[in-house]
């Protein structure tokens, strides 16, 4: 038999074998689909209109979970499907999805009513009327991922609030129009597709719910301006994310609506979309479920076995924060469960049968035809982790609040598209975060040192820990240092999203923090000159973010650590986690104390009210630091004080030199008495009796430069003139008063 008879016969047997790997498939396909088509309780309804009903929802009794029957319309026109929990069947259905446990339903605009004199108004969503139910059987919340408050009309400002105790603002904006000119709806950018607050505005939605309250503001003392076209009061929706921009079909420039309503169809069909869950109240007794071959389920004990019926299945806690219905101001972890089918099946995880797998033998014989197989299988294999790893980094951007960032950086277009950076772009600056690349760390987090695409330089911080208060904290940060921009505080470069464990991204300070220079173990550390210098630079930040932002800005956690050093030993402040926005109109804010014990304010940490002056305190903290080289946080004096009342103590009885770093007694003059007073004045116990940064800086301006102008040309007699330790200008200055804490 010649070669190529051979070859033309080895040809016709892998084609062979293709053709029955193909056939084999597309029958186990077939299958699979047959099976999977079981989507709800055997002899149960399944379709309404042209919409799929997946158990545990049903549309007739004894076909769903509690909470979970829906009401079917067939006579009603369009959507037939009317979700109803007890209510009036508002919101209809149009999906319900296994997959990532969501329903999208169709709603009304909301409903403004005015008050008697014009100028105010108010409505609401949701709640039993609409059929959703409340408290911790509902089932179904509005989901803030998925879904954002859009107003229009001229001279109004709409907050979207809780309907707890008390009343939560979760998202605001506020839209004008120009004196004599068209109704417009005007977007900030061609690629933010965000209106700009002229005839339009939308905020994100941050927390979860069944209800929600609106309220509605004349900006004018006049009352409403009025809309063309709307009523008075403008027009309100909580909508799917981008219903409102391809409906007004933006592009970047102004619309005029003045000659066009919102037609009847646009004010009753506004689309939503609520995420669903198991709440544990409904799971039944585990006791009497079926036990589970293997593992296959991430919740409590048993529970899988409740609700995810299915042995291919497994079972996932999921948790929503929801605002509370106590007289506190804070917010509650909703608690339930989904369920997923395993990889490799598909179908309704929530039925015995429902996950069916894509494991029937092909038969094939043939080693060709069992090659293309492993080689097609490969590629699939590939294919599937691909898309995987896609969806999961899809995931994490949404869970560390990726859609709320996006909308921050929508409204500062010069800088949104830089914020950004890729997992691909940080792996690649970091070798894969090698750990030879690691700067250092602590028990929440590592920074690794990379150099990105663009050849700048930078540190990566990522944190060791997930849980919300991180997440809370990364975006915080981002937030802040977004906004500004001072020499003596550190540049975010931007962030990485698709991540479990999120990262931020800075510019690269080589040479360490404060504390690292400070604390040596040496007789010698940094010079007082430098000391000095960098006190001031610290202050100068300080009053930059008390004073100089449009809305001012608390650190909250001045520390020696979160102060960064470059070549030049030139201050980088850092570590804005815990840091607050205080309103203009405000002097501070109550907060859930936080902070580092020896450097946090007596006053802020018994009462968790937060202002500039817990800023101050702290930084006192620091300059005695600077002035005596021992460690807030451990010190602890013969008699049990802390470094700050010990300081203090000393300085009322004269002497502040037993105290002193002795490096500090050689190399300075009486500026050091000007300094350890400003210190003193700075950690008194009531807030209100410590200077303000700004005073604070302009004192060591002067000290400073004073100190420079004595290093150069000081003699003898000018030395004499500085004050001294027993002066009585002590006692003016009330440093007896002064307090700590022990």
């Amino acid at each position: 038999m010649s070669v190529l008879t051979t070859a033309s016969m080895a040809r016709q047997l892998v084609l062979a074998a293709a053709v029955a790997a193909l056939v084999s498939l597309s029958q186990l396909l077939l299958l699979a689909s047959a099976a999977a088509d079981q989507i709800g309780l055997p002899g149960c309804p399944t379709i309404c209109g042209n919409i799929s009903v997946p158990y545990p929802f049903g549309i007739t009794p004894e076909c769903s979970l509690p909470g979970f029957n829906l009401t079917c319309d067939d006579t009603s026109r369009g959507t037939p499907l009317r979700l109803s929990f007890g209510g009036n069947g508002t919101l209809r259905v149009t999906n319900i999805s296994l997959d990532d446990a969501t329903v999208r339903v169709y709603g009304p605009a909301i409903e403004i009513k005015l008050s008697s004199d014009m100028d105010a108004g108010g409505g609401s969503w949701g709640g039993q009327a609409w059929g959703l139910n409340d408290g911790s059987s509902a089932a179904c919340v509005l989901s803030p991922v998925h879904n954002e408050l859009v107003v229009t009309g001229c001279g109004i400002f709409a907050e979207l609030r809780t309907t707890d105790y008390n009343e939560v603002v979760i998202g605001s904006c506020g839209s004008v129009c120009s004196l004599g000119q068209p109704y417009m709806l005007q977007t900030s950018s061609r690629s933010c597709k965000k209106c700009s607050g002229i005839g339009c505005c939308q905020a994100a939605i941050t927390k979860a719910d069944t209800f929600y309250n609106l309220r509605l503001t004349a900006i004018s003392s006049g009352g409403f301006e009025g809309a063309p076209g709307e009523g008075p009061a403008g027009t309100l929706f909580i909508a799917e994310e981008g219903w409102f921009d391809s409906r007004s079909n933006h592009t970047g420039d102004a619309i005029n609506l003045t000659a066009a309503k919102f037609d009847e169809d646009m004010m009753t069909n506004v689309p939503a979309v609520l995420a669903w869950m198991i709440p544990p109240s409904m799971l039944q007794d585990p006791t009497a479920s079926e036990p589970r071959d293997g593992n296959a389920t991430t919740c409590t004990r048993d529970t899988g076995a409740t609700v995810c019926h299915s042995r291919y299945s497994s079972c996932t806690n999921t948790t929503i924060q929801t605002s509370s219905s106590s007289s506190e101001p804070t917010y509650v972890d909703k608690i339930g469960y989904t369920c997923k089918c395993l990889d490799g099946y598909k179908g309704n995880p929530y039925l015995i049968d429902g996950c069916q797998g894509l494991n029937i033998a092909l038969g094939i014989g043939i080693g060709t035809g069992l090659l293309i197989l492993v080689l097609g299988s490969a590629f699939l294999v590939h294919k599937v982790k691909s898309v995987k790893k896609k969806r999961q980094r899809q995931r994490f951007f949404k869970q560390n609040r990726g859609q709320l960032l996006q909308q921050l950086l929508c409204q500062m277009t010069d800088i949104a598209e830089r914020m950004i950076i890729t997992l691909e772009e940080l792996e690649k600056a970091t070798n894969n975060f090698d750990k030879a690349r690691e700067l250092g760390g602590g028990g929440h987090g590592t920074v690794y040192k990379g150099i990105l695409s663009s050849l700048h330089v930078v540190a990566i911080k990522r944190s060791n820990i997930v849980i919300q208060r991180e997440i809370d904290e990364f975006i915080n940060e981002v937030a802040i240092l977004s906004q500004v921009n001072h020499r003596n505080i550190v540049k975010l470069h931007g962030c990485c999203l698709e991540t479990q464990v999120p990262l931020l991204v800075y510019e690269f300070i080589s040479s360490g923090t404060l504390y690292n220079h400070l604390h040596v173990d040496a007789p010698i550390s940094l010079s007082w000159r430098d000391r000095l210098r960098i006190a001031v630079e610290i202050a100068r930040a300080l009053t930059y973010l008390h004073s100089f932002v449009s809305m001012p800005i608390i650190h909250r956690d001045i520390k020696s650590a979160n102060i960064l050093l470059d070549d030049n030993f030139i201050v980088k402040l850092a570590d804005f986690g815990a840091s607050r926005y205080i309103p203009v109109d405000q002097s501070g804010v109550d907060t859930v104390v936080q902070g580092t014990l020896g450097y946090l304010d007596p006053m802020y940490h018994s009462t968790g009210h937060l202002t500039e002056k817990s800023d101050v305190y702290s930084f006192g903290v620091l300059l005695i630091e600077l002035l005596t080289r021992k460690k807030p946080v451990s010190y602890r004096s013969i008699h049990g004080y802390s470094l700050t009342k010990h300081f203090v103590t000393l300085i009322s009885e004269g002497k502040l030199f037993d105290i002193l770093d002795p490096q500090v007694s050689k190399e300075g003059d009486g500026e050091v008495i000007d300094v350890a007073l400003l210190a003193a004045i700075c950690v008194k116990l009531n807030g209100e009796d410590r200077p303000t940064m700004r005073k604070i800086e302009m004192a060591l301006e002067s000290i400073h430069a004073s100190k420079e102008y004595v290093s150069i040309s000081a003699t003898d007699d000018e030395s004499e003139n500085w004050i001294q330790v027993n002066d009585a200008t002590l006692g003016e200055m009330g440093i007896e008063d002064a307090c700590c804490g022990e």
